[in-house]
């Protein structure tokens, strides 16, 4: 019986498992179908950014922790908006998919 619930519990966390590749797509009119665009030749490539510190930006984009909320480019309002209705959960999945991409 412990086998039976453990194995529905794990399926359930897998169902409402963050989609990486979904939200990624409101991500790539600026970034790229496979994060290969520099944006406005400033931005650098997203798979060429290390993987924890492109964590680390999402983070805090969504916090306006970056250069007083202006962004490393000044497009921090555009960042913040684009991480605000996302989770850490949600925020790991895209950078994992974003790794994917090469």
């Amino acid at each position: 019986m412990k086998k039976v619930v453990l194995l529905v519990v794990l399926a359930c966390v897998g169902a409402f498992a963050a989609d990486g590749a979904a939200i990624y797509k409101k991500c790539a009119v600026c970034h790229g179908q496979k994060a290969e665009k520099k944006y406005l030749n400033k931005v650098p490539v997203l798979t060429e950014i290390d993987p924890a510190q492109r964590l680390a930006d999402m983070k805090a984009y969504k916090a306006g922790a970056i250069n007083g909320g202006k962004g490393k480019i000044n497009m921090g309002a555009i960042m913040k908006g684009q991480m605000a209705t996302l989770s850490d959960a949600d925020m790991a999945a895209v950078n994992d998919y974003i790794s994917t991409l090469k």
